[in-house]
This record gives structure tokens, C-alpha cells and sequence, in this order.
């Protein structure tokens, strides 16, 4: 028995104990023992910081989005006189020289044409200012006449001149000085910021293109440059349709203006066609507004007159001939671009709709290459007949009702 019981012993002894295995931590991530996970503070900070850099940006971009529209601008103006400062540079010129040769036109074109303007209309303005009074006496002889009353200028003017309304009028003009000054020097900042800009990417476009490329591989760089290349004939090819149409425009009204023997008529029209074209959204009001003005002068009807034609072209040039010249120098369907234009007031404001057209053509072009095309098949459906023999819903209702 001695043995048996000293086996067991050893036995026993040479077994190994037996361990239990921890108990898993509970759901909520916490230990047992009420200590906090190391990863939870790690993962506290790191979603900290991703709300606080995605707040900052955002302020960021907040702050500089009129940075970004300036810079917009600039270089689809840069892509504009591409054409031409390439041609200057192929026959010897540095680029440098031959962009400010090509701003120096444009500004002395812009600086003739708003000196023009500005002694047309101050010459206008002094001959209404003048004419005013035998004005007023015309309506006052005509009221009287038709209303039996007994009225009087001496007696209108002081009664205007001695009103709360114009008094209020001057009061708000005076202190709305300022406002104008600081919009007309933050114009006159942008405008500056804006030709800026424009400047260093035209005289500078080789360099621009090849620091691009130097962070693309070669095929990367391949297609950088053939899309630098359709935005530079797309954005031209905009530029020449919104001329045609501006000199199209400035032809029409000025043989309405001539016709309706109007002082000014070729500033007329040269004005009208370029406001309406190269201003959007408000370019047209804008445009017919000074018209208008100087017809009233010569007479009140004629100004119902041109706003009468400057509806109906402005109808006629949104319909039929904006969608086909848009459409062929531009080669985007006239829906599409009406579409563009749209979405880009919507997004960018007149800003948008100046260069929606032109985005939107380098876009299609550019993808088109990526897009397989195939034949299409010999369908009179295609052109939109129906087979013969099939029948048409009308049919198919009699049919049903027949039962």
C-alpha cells in the first residue's frame, strides 16, 4: 500500500495547477477595477483635434473665399489673352512684355471708351437738369388743362424743396458717402487684386505649367497639359462668341437709336453691347437703363420706344442666338449651357455665370476623350418615328373599353 500511496504523491505533485482565464472587460470599455482604457484618452484627443482642424478650415476658407473668386477670375482672363500672348511670344517678344502690351491695349481701349461715356452723360445730365423746368411747365399745362385744377411751379418747387422727404433724402445721402467711398476703393482693390493676377499667369504660363508637372508623373503630365490646352481654346472660343453677340447687340440698337434720331447713337450701341455681354446677370438692365435716359430727353416716348426693343431683343438673344453661337464656338449643347449658367450664378454669383460656359466646355472636352462612343444602330426610333403597325396609347384605350 506504502508504494501506491507514494506514486500518487509524485503524481499529484507533477501536475500542473490549473489557472482560470480573466474575465473579459465589460461592454462599456471600462476595467473592473474602475480604470479607464488606455486608447480613450488617445481617441479623445484625436477626434478633438480632427473637429478643431475641420472648424479651422472652414474659417479659413470663409476668410479667403474672396481671395479664391479673385484668383478665379484671374486666371480664366489669363486663359482669355493666352492666344494672344502666345502668337506675340512666338514672333520674338518675351512674355512678360507681350502681356503688358496686351493689358496696356485693354486699358487704353476701357480708360477711352469710359472718358467718352462719362462726357456723354454729364452732357446729358446738364442738358436734362436745364430742360427741366420747361419740363415740369409742359405737364403742369397739360394737368391743368385736362383736370381743370390751378396748378403752379413756383408752388411744386417749394413745396418739394421744403419737404421731410427730400430733407430725410439729403441726410441719408450725406451719410451714405462714406458706404460708396469704401465700396468704390474695395472695387478698386479688387479690380487691382484681380489684374494682379492675371498678369503673372499669362507672363509666367510656361513656368506655372512646368512647376505643375514637376509633381505628376509623365502621364499625369500629359493630361495637366492637354486640359491647359482645351481651357485655353474653350475659354477663347467664349471670348469670341460674347464678342460677336456684343457687336451684333451694339449694331442693332444703334440702328434703333439713329432710327429714332437719339444724340450719342454709336457710344449708344457700343455701350449696350458691351454692358449686356461681358456683365451678367445685371448687364442688360444696365445696359438699356442709359439708352432710355438719353431718349427721355429728346422725347418721353421714345424711351418706351427702346424699352419696348430691348425687351424683345433681349428675348430674341437669350432664344435663338445666344444657343447657337454657344453652341458652336464653345461646342456645348444651348441646354447645357443655359444649365451652366444657371448653376453658376447659383453657386458663385455673377462671378459663376461669367465663367460657367467656359468650365463647363473644358470639363466635357476633357472627359470626352475618356468616353467610348458607338455606332448606333439603323432605327427609325432613333429619329423619332414609330415602327409601323405599333399601336398607340389612344389605341390601346379603346381597345380596353371596347371589352
Amino acid at each position: 500500500m506504502a508504494p501506491t500511496d507514494e506514486n500518487t504523491q509524485v503524481g499529484r505533485q507533477a501536475s500542473p495547477p490549473v489557472t482560470t482565464p480573466p474575465d473579459p472587460p465589460p461592454a462599456g470599455g471600462v476595467a473592473r477595477d474602475g480604470r479607464m482604457p488606455r486608447w480613450l484618452p488617445r481617441a479623445m484627443v484625436l477626434a478633438l483635434a480632427l473637429i478643431a482642424s475641420f472648424q479651422l478650415g472652414s474659417w479659413a476658407f470663409h476668410q479667403l473665399t474672396g481671395l479664391l473668386i479673385n484668383i478665379l477670375i484671374s486666371f480664366f482672363l489669363a486663359l482669355a489673352i493666352e492666344p494672344a500672348v502666345s502668337w506675340m511670344s512666338a514672333r520674338g517678344l518675351r512674355r512678360g512684355l507681350a502681356t503688358f502690351l496686351v493689358f496696356l491695349g485693354a486699358l487704353i481701349l476701357t480708360a477711352g471708351f469710359v472718358a467718352l461715356l462719362g462726357s456723354m452723360l454729364a452732357g446729358q445730365i446738364i442738358k436734362m437738369v436745364e430742360g427741366f423746368p420747361d419740363y415740369l411747365d409742359s405737364v403742369i399745362s397739360w394737368i391743368n388743362g385736362h383736370f381743370h385744377t390751378d396748378l403752379r411751379r413756383v408752388d411744386i418747387q417749394d413745396s418739394l424743396l421744403h419737404s421731410a422727404w427730400l430733407r430725410k433724402y439729403v441726410q441719408n445721402s450725406a451719410t451714405g458717402v462714406l458706404d460708396v467711398s469704401g465700396q468704390v476703393l474695395g472695387g478698386l482693390f479688387q479690380l487691382l487684386t484681380v489684374g494682379l493676377f492675371s498678369f503673372y499667369f499669362a507672363a509666367d504660363g510656361p513656368r506655372l505649367r512646368r512647376a505643375l508637372c514637376s509633381v505628376l508623373p509623365p502621364t499625369r503630365q500629359a493630361e495637366v497639359l492637354r486640359a491647359w490646352e482645351i481651357a485655353v481654346d474653350k475659354t477663347g472660343g467664349y471670348l469670341y462668341s460674347r464678342g460677336l453677340m456684343a457687336l451684333i447687340s451694339g449694331v442693332a440698337h444703334y440702328i434703333l437709336l439713329e432710327a429714332l434720331d437719339v444724340p450719342y447713337a454709336p457710344v449708344l450701341g457700343v455701350w449696350v453691347g458691351l454692358v449686356s455681354q461681358f456683365i451678367p446677370t445685371i448687364g442688360t438692365y444696365l445696359a438699356g437703363a442709359l439708352p432710355m435716359l438719353i431718349a427721355f430727353t429728346v422725347d418721353p416716348w421714345y424711351a418706351l420706344w427702346v424699352l419696348v426693343f430691348v425687351v424683345i431683343y433681349q428675348q430674341f438673344e437669350n432664344y435663338v442666338l445666344q444657343p447657337k453661337l454657344t453652341s458652336k464656338s464653345v461646342d456645348i449643347h444651348p441646354a447645357v449651357a443655359f444649365g451652366s449658367v444657371i448653376a453658376g450664378t447659383a453657386l458663385l454669383g455673377a462671378v459663376g455665370a461669367l465663367i460657367a460656359i467656359p468650365a463647363v466646355a473644358t470639363l466635357q472636352a476633357f472627359l470626352g476623350a475618356y468616353v467610348t462612343r458607338y455606332d448606333v444602330m439603323d432605327d427609325p426610333r432613333v429619329q423619332g418615328h414609330r415602327r409601323r403597325g405599333s399601336e398607340g396609347l389612344l389605341t390601346r384605350v379603346r381597345r380596353l373599353l371596347d371589352r
